[in-house]
């Protein structure tokens, strides 16, 4: 067996490690950024796929009104209703999709308000800080 993972290029690499704040916000945004292409790439699908089932029905109608053999016309029929078949699955998972947008931008939101201060103000300063940690009472 192997141990590489395969991952698509435009997603982050896993590391290893602690996670730092400016790392946790870089995945973040490009959840976020990667859900939205998805979700316009699904729109476009859809209004595809409606427009393609829109001309075989029409084909259909002009092959009925020209007389052709009735098992091609229920073959384009039927590639229609498969058109329309996937642009409805394309929707729902163009829903799919805006809700992780909006839940990954939710995410984002919700660590710059928590952890943004923090960050700058160890940043802000010159001295060495202590390691995650030290401070903790038990």
């Amino acid at each position: 067996m192997s141990d590489l993972v395969p991952r698509p290029a435009n997603l982050p690499a896993a590391r290893g490690g602690s996670a730092s704040f400016t790392g946790l916000a870089a995945r973040t945004a490009a959840l976020t950024a990667s859900a939205l292409a998805l979700k316009e790439g699904l729109w476009s699908l859809q209004r595809r796929m409606e427009r393609d089932a829109g001309h075989a029905d029409m084909l259909a109608e002009l092959c009925v009104a020209a007389e052709v053999e009735p098992r091609f016309t229920g073959l384009i029929a039927e590639a229609g209703a498969a058109l329309r078949a996937v642009a409805a699955a394309s929707l729902d998972l163009a829903r799919t999709a805006d809700q992780v947008q909006h839940d990954s931008q939710d995410l984002h939101d919700a660590h710059q308000q928590e952890y943004r201060g923090v960050y700058e103000a160890v940043n802000a300063s010159g001295v060495r800080q202590a390691k995650p940690g030290f401070y903790r009472t038990r």
